[in-house]
């Protein structure tokens, strides 16, 4: 039996991300929404069956995104670097 609060606040959760997938984009990158709703949805029901609070914490929500890139992580090879300098959105990232 599904529990009526996290039923509201995962669609409120969903909603949010739906209706500014800018900033989803930018904490997911490359995941794909669906498995990251899924485990967002998990660790929710995680978070009641331990009788904590439902909502997320930053720190919980940014677990499911590392957790989800770990495979697509390991899969980084040395060799695929070309520049030890890397421009991104946040400045750039030297890597000496």
């Amino acid at each position: 039996m599904k529990n009526v609060d996290v039923e509201i606040y995962m669609n409120q959760l969903i909603g949010f991300f739906e209706n500014n997938p800018n900033d989803l984009m930018d904490l997911i990158g490359t995941l794909q929404k669906d498995e990251f709703y899924i485990k967002l949805r998990e660790r929710v029901e995680k978070n009641l069956k331990d009788g904590n609070d439902i909502v997320l914490t930053r720190d919980q929500i940014l677990n499911v995104v590392l957790e989800l890139k770990v495979p697509e992580i390991m899969e980084f090879k040395p060799n695929d670097l070309k520049s030890i300098v890397y421009k991104t959105k946040f400045g750039d990232i030297i890597l000496n």
